[in-house]
């Protein structure tokens, strides 16, 4: 009974930040998988699929908004579930340490590339939104889907910064796209590979499903009452964060 508490209240804190800040959930619920005795390619696929619930969640707030252009956003699933599955089909075959570390270079650096553009993501300005300004937006998010799918700790945040940098979105949009899309869609994916190629702990599964979509649902209702300005500080706190967490491992 201690540990289906722990596990309901670690992931509903880190749902909630992660739909607040647009990534970041694996933060805080993948290690305590880990802490709690799974190994780590148990405790992957598990998180993976947990994290779907969060898409769910989210997905519920966000549609309430009628804020997604579903054009758009079939760009980033037909670009981004192809890295996820071909990422997922990988990373039993990663060295974890020398990944993680390389990723958590990357994931700080993002933070505190947001910080040092005060005015970044706070009002939208499309760009790109041409052909070859989406064959390369696409290019960039095959790249992130491959990491989402191997790496899964925070890459919803590369993300988030990628539409906000290249496409010139807000960053209150940006999240709602992250959260639907990389939320349900892409750790859906992933999650469908890890499961066929791996294990999942399937008696945590419930208790994980719940509280990711009540954290996604809660932190997603903060992102649209809150605005840009709050999230791009909730993002830099998490990215710096996350980047940390995946350096000390």
């Amino acid at each position: 009974m201690f540990e289906y508490v722990l596990l309901f209240v670690v992931s509903l804190v880190a749902n909630a930040f992660s739909a607040f800040a647009g990534g970041g959930a694996g933060l805080l619920q993948l290690p305590a998988l880990i802490f709690l005795g799974l190994p780590f390619s148990v405790a992957l696929a598990t998180h993976k699929l947990a994290s779907v619930a969060l898409g769910v969640g989210a997905t519920a707030r966000q549609l309430q908004e009628r804020a997604l252009d579903w054009r758009f956003a079939l760009l980033i699933l037909a670009t981004g579930v192809p890295g996820v599955v071909l990422g997922a089909s990988l990373v039993l075959r990663v060295p974890d340490r020398p990944a993680e570390i390389a990723l958590g270079i990357l994931t700080l650096g993002l933070g505190l590339y947001s910080r040092s553009k005060p005015g970044l993501g706070l009002v939208a300005q499309a760009a790109h939104r041409n052909r070859r300004g989406y064959l390369i937006g696409g290019g960039v998010l095959f790249a992130i889907g491959i990491l989402n799918g191997s790496l899964t700790s925070g890459t919803g945040l590369f993300v988030t910064l990628w539409l906000v940098r290249w496409f010139g979105l807000d960053y209150q949009r940006a999240v709602a796209y992250t959260l639907v899309l990389v939320g349900l869609f892409w750790n859906g994916s992933g999650a469908l590979t890890l499961g066929l190629l791996g294990q999942v702990q399937w008696d945590w599964v419930p208790v994980l499903l719940v509280a990711s979509a009540l954290g996604g649902y809660v932190g997603a209702h903060f992102a649209i009452a809150r605005g840009s300005r709050w999230i791009k500080l909730a993002y830099e706190i998490v990215t710096v964060l996350v980047g940390i967490r995946l350096i000390v491992g």
